[in-house]
């Protein structure tokens, strides 16, 4: 009898332990996704969207050479692809990379920015072919408006993707990283000694978004002069002056360019080179970012994805510079990283960490992905215990809500080898059922801001806890875009005490004694005042002196 006993609990003890982590539900949630790189190249990312607003998060995924997929969540834990349907059929001539979302027109409706590095078809010389806006009609399909935003004509070999309103008209502005300018060999034969003697380092793109109907690029009026073997940028608020500034990550940087820090001199129009002062510019292979305020002293801190060792930057206010402290908070392990996300996944009131890892082609040496949980403010690996240790060849991630049930899964886009051996490695999804612990999740509506409110910050406090949040723009992790509902974890803890939103442009909005474990949403009081164009303005002042001297002359 007691062995019965003893091995029903040790079967109950079993089960218990396995509900206590993440679960591999690829296959039953309806994800049939890899990426496939183009002679050797990189890539791919994953955006998160409601693009139909039933208020379920989709997923739009980056193919390269196979087809991109717009994931319909269908509410009951499962995904349909509906790329066709929702008319993105445009997409397919490209060998994409990077991808994010945002409301570019400001009418109530989620629109897709995709990076891309080739057409598919006739080769091309670099740079060979241009990015896509693709523009929400409302009826559940997109329209290509590549064209008519003024992309079209401009070919890029391009990567990440970052959105943030830098000059704070309320209109999505945009971030586009670019690998190379021109590149004359085969991109399978790519190495560090081909890449650098190439010498054909890029200039990222700073579009500004024009009333919702045009980019137009302005790095040149802005100040941005750099160059670099770019994944892209992240706009945030790093320095809290309540505008957007810019965090540009570049490959090779120890024998190209390394990794900028932009500081906004808003209302000036101009980005300041800071990078030096800060000790931010790290020269390394920098892939990718997420951001976080990990000590809770109100500033921001970035983890920076690397080949070898991670960078983990924690602000120092005081003197005003950036500290590398992988080592010290348990971070530093030998990889080669790409995607990476903070979140308190087991809402125990403290911020957790998730790292996708993947070698290069065409070697491919399995090597698996990383998850960090914070015990105590120190990092331990522990990818095994939460059942995240995929050896695929992971590339960009990104969290969600999945179902709505209040903790945050995850999407890992994996490559597939060009060698035929090893692992399976595809895309995965992993639904949240660690179940612990209190959260609340808060959405926001932006007027005088972008509708999704990009770079505000939400500040929770309960008792003694604080977290500082800030909604991300894209790009942070790599080629990718998380959630826009800002997610908290907090333990025992059953009353947030206060919320504090601080809107670009520094407005706050504050509400007290809410109850957790619901998602609430908070819309800004400031309204939109829509920037009518300087020839309207001209218009009106002719106007103005004509009557002056009319009356003037009676």
């Amino acid at each position: 009898m007691w062995r019965r006993n003893l091995f029903f609990l040790f079967i109950l003890i079993f089960v218990s332990v396995q509900g206590q982590q993440f679960t591999d539900i690829t296959k039953q949630g309806g994800i049939d996704h890899y990426f496939e790189v183009y002679e050797g190249m990189f890539g791919g990312g994953v955006a998160v969207l409601d693009y139909n607003n039933d208020d379920f998060e989709d997923l739009y995924l980056t193919g390269g050479m196979q087809e991109d997929q717009l994931l319909e969540n269908l509410h009951d834990g499962t995904f349909k692809n509906v790329l066709r349907t929702a008319k993105l059929d445009a997409s397919l001539n490209f060998v994409t990379q990077g991808v994010a979302s945002a409301d570019f027109n400001r009418d109530g409706w989620m629109d897709l920015f995709i990076s891309t590095i080739t057409s598919k078809g006739d080769k091309k010389t670099i740079p060979r072919a241009q990015n896509l806006v693709f523009i929400n009609q409302g009826d559940g399909t997109f329209k290509d408006e590549s064209k008519s935003f003024g992309i079209k004509s401009t070919e890029s070999f391009s990567t990440g993707i970052s959105i943030g309103d830098f000059n704070l008209d309320g209109y999505p502005d945009v971030y586009v990283g670019n690998y190379f300018t021109d590149y004359d060999g085969g991109l399978k034969e790519i190495s560090d000694a081909t890449i650098v003697n190439a010498g054909k380092t890029a200039k990222g793109y700073l579009y500004e978004n024009k009333g919702g109907k045009r980019f137009k690029e302005v790095s040149k009026t802005y100040g941005l002069d750099h160059r670099g073997f770019s994944f892209g940028g992240i706009f945030t608020d790093f320095d809290n002056d309540n505008d957007l500034d810019l965090i540009v990550n570049n490959d090779f940087g120890y024998k190209a360019k390394p990794n900028y820090l932009l500081e906004n001199l808003y209302p000036i129009k101009e980005f300041r080179y800071v990078e030096e002062a800060y000790e931010m510019d790290l020269r390394i292979n920098a892939m990718g970012g997420a951001t976080a305020d990990i000590n809770a002293d109100g500033f921001l801190d970035y983890f920076i994805s690397n080949i070898r060792f991670n960078r983990f930057m924690i602000q120092d206010p005081n003197k005003k510079i950036f500290i590398d402290q992988a080592e010290k908070l348990g971070t530093q392990l030998f990889t080669i990283s790409w995607g990476t996300n903070f979140n308190d996944f087991d809402h125990d009131g403290d911020i957790d960490l998730f790292v996708a890892n993947g070698d290069l082609n065409p070697n491919c040496v399995p090597m698996y992905n990383f998850f960090f949980e914070n015990i105590n403010g120190q990092f331990k690996e522990q990818s095994v215990k939460f059942g995240l240790k995929d050896y695929g060849v992971g590339r960009g991630s990104a969290i969600f809500d999945l179902e709505n049930d209040g903790d945050m899964d995850l999407i890992v886009v994996s490559q597939k080898p060009i060698m035929e051996y090893g692992p399976p490695s595809i895309t995965r999804l992993y639904r949240n059922d660690l179940k612990e612990g209190n959260y609340l999740q808060v959405k926001l509506k932006g007027n005088a801001s972008t509708r999704s409110a990009f770079g505000a910050r939400i500040q929770v406090y309960s008792d003694s806890l604080f977290i500082n949040h800030e909604i991300d723009g894209g790009n942070s992790s790599h080629l990718s875009h998380n959630s826009t509902m800002a997610h908290f974890g907090l333990g025992i803890r059953k009353i947030v005490d206060s919320i504090r939103v601080i809107w670009p442009g520094g407005e706050t909005t504050k509400i007290i004694d809410v109850k957790t474990n619901q998602r609430i949403f908070i819309e800004q009081v400031q309204e939109f005042q829509k920037i009518r164009s300087k020839k309207i303005w001209w218009i009106i002042a002719i106007v103005a002196l004509g009557l002056f001297l009319i009356v003037r002359r009676k």
